[in-house]
């Protein structure tokens, strides 16, 4: 599966942001997927994560209550919902995937075994 990652931009602290991954090349609904972030000299950090039908998700503490992931299956695209952004949410967001129909969404990093290319999101102060 290939996936492209969009929606990203330069926005307000507080502000809230959309990104989509959207699938190409098979259907999303085989597939847990993930949403990572890399800021500028760190480390890739994951930010989130869902099962394949939706039922399951999970979060690093740092965006719990701010963050929802989501997909439609139907239309082969998940999404990333932001909210009360804040400088630290500066980062490239990427999206993954990774093959099977777990019913929990915890997700090590080594398991995704598709990426697809970032988005920037700046949140300004």
């Amino acid at each position: 599966v290939q996936l492209q990652a969009s929606g990203g931009g330069t926005v307000q602290v507080g502000a809230s942001l959309r990104l989509s991954c959207t699938a190409s090349g098979d259907t999303i609904s085989k597939y847990g997927m993930g949403w990572f972030r890399q800021a500028p000299g760190q480390e890739r950090q994951q930010v989130g994560s869902i099962n394949f039908n939706g039922a399951s998700t999970s979060y690093v503490p740092s965006v719990k209550g701010r963050f929802t992931i989501s997909r439609d299956n139907s239309k082969n695209v998940m999404y990333l919902q932001m909210n009360s952004l804040k400088p630290e949410d500066t980062a490239v967001y990427y999206c993954a995937a990774l093959l099977g129909a777990s019913l929990g969404a915890d997700f090590a990093v080594y398991e995704y075994d598709s990426w697809g290319q970032g988005t920037q999101v700046t949140v300004s102060s």
